[in-house]
């Protein structure tokens, strides 16, 4: 199992050059990952790009882009720059998104999410394996006149989807590498997700597929203030359907229920719960609301059980 981080500069006065500084440290305290959401604000893949060419060695990933709004030719063309700027180290994350951001910001229908998802996985798996397509669907078309390559970019571009629905989940195991769900507790991981996203895999004949697991955590003494700070950042998630079924589903009442918060024993305890749960790798979110030196806790205990899990696989 590898244990990464997501990163979010957004508050620093320069957001790629915070992102670079905050990757070094990742890397020195030995994590293996670090992830970016994409909002309005920076291009993921790019800033990725940049992140993975300034620290030789760190997988960058993107979690995760939204269908909605965007096309399998561009994303296709972003992540194949993306994969050959870093030798081979870039994941993709996609989304359904959501019908808040997808009416409120794009001014587009939030309709039948999960078939534009399996439209569009199959339109950019052949892109980023080939540089060619000649996909026609109900909801989109993705031809290419001329091909969408990028030398460098050889191996190929992982593909993963915020999954973590049913339908989702039986798509994801049929044409995605893997899943990167967020806020799905490790009961919700081994008695739903885990056992949906194996099956289809497996009756589409494909891999195992990895199951990304991201996690609010803070390695603090300061418990309670954290917590708090963490119901009021992860609220917004508790009005979208598809966060509030799973932390549901994880035994929890709030989302900031499912962060795991507490001293180093308590953490490494639930970071392997995940693993036990089914998670191949466990991605760490939320250090932004901690201290310098509760964030320097954290990521020391990530990468001792990065090291950990690199020893026993």
């Amino acid at each position: 199992m590898t244990v990464g981080l997501t990163l979010n500069a957004t508050n620093a006065p320069h957001q790629i050059d915070a992102s670079v500084e905050l990757a070094r440290e990742a890397a020195s305290a030995g994590l293996s990952s670090v992830w970016f959401g994409q909002t309005f604000g920076a291009d993921s893949p790019q800033l990725a790009a940049i992140v993975g060419r300034e620290v030789p060695g760190l997988q960058v990933g993107t979690s995760a882009i939204p269908v909605f709004g965007r096309h399998p030719l561009t994303v296709a063309s972003q992540a194949l720059t993306a994969q050959a700027a870093t030798h081979g180290r870039y994941h993709l994350g996609l989304a359904l998104g959501t019908k808040l951001l997808t009416e409120g910001g794009f001014g587009l229908p939030f309709e039948r999410p999960v078939a534009r998802l399996r439209e569009f996985l199959s339109a950019l798996r052949q892109l980023t394996e080939t540089g060619e397509a000649d996909f026609r669907g109900e909801l989109l078309t993705a031809a290419t006149p001329m091909p969408v390559r990028v030398p460098g970019a050889d191996s190929g571009v992982p593909l993963l989807v915020a999954a973590m629905g049913p339908q989702a989940l039986r798509a994801s195991g049929e044409l995605a590498d893997g899943i990167l769900p967020y806020l799905a507790g490790p009961r919700a991981l081994e008695q739903h997700i885990v056992p949906s996203l194996t099956a289809a895999a497996e009756a589409a004949g494909r891999p195992a597929p990895r199951v990304v697991a991201l996690v609010p955590g803070v390695v603090t003494d300061d418990v309670d203030s954290v917590r708090e700070a963490a119901t009021e950042q992860l609220a917004f998630y508790e009005q979208i359907p598809s966060y509030a079924r799973v932390i549901g589903l994880s035994g929890a009442r709030r989302a900031s229920d499912v962060a795991v918060i507490g001293d180093e024993k308590a953490v490494a305890a639930e970071v392997r719960r995940y693993r036990n749960a089914g998670a191949t790798e466990v991605v760490f979110s939320l250090t932004e609301i901690a201290g310098a030196a509760d964030r320097r806790r954290t990521w020391d205990l990530l990468g001792d059980l990065a090291k950990e899990g690199a020893s026993t696989s």
